[in-house]
């Protein structure tokens, strides 16, 4: 239950932050906000939805660590947050920002990342 719990929380936490981080680029394209909204404003946004990341981001870590009885290493919660952050990105990416699209080197760079978690899970002994 451990496993599913963290990964849930890691999705969401990740589609809050790349609102966070890239969300108002589509605000000042969709006109909510304008190239005069001042950056403090931008920057207190952005921490207020971070703020929702934080809170889905670090009982993830907390319940999947193992050594809080979680079923993951340190090293393996990073390698699918990164993985996560690129899909939720990706998707972001294609949705919202029409103008932007998939080529095969981002592609080529997804099969580097599916290598990088076979690895990360696989035992080194």
């Amino acid at each position: 239950m451990n496993i599913f719990l963290t990964i849930a929380l890691l999705v969401v936490s990740n589609i809050f932050m790349t609102f966070a981080w890239y969300g108002h680029l589509k605000l000042q394209d969709m006109k909510v906000i304008s190239d005069s909204t001042p950056l403090y404003f931008v920057i207190l946004l952005s921490w207020g939805i971070a703020f929702a990341e934080y809170c889905c981001q670090v009982p993830a870590n907390r319940i999947g660590f193992a050594g809080n009885g979680g079923p993951f290493s340190l090293m393996q919660l990073k390698v699918i947050q990164e993985v996560t952050t690129l899909i939720i990105f990706t998707l972001f990416t294609v949705v919202f920002f029409k103008g932007e699209s998939l080529h095969w080197n981002h592609l080529a760079a997804f099969a580097c990342l599916v290598a990088a978690v076979y690895f990360v899970f696989m035992d080194a002994k």
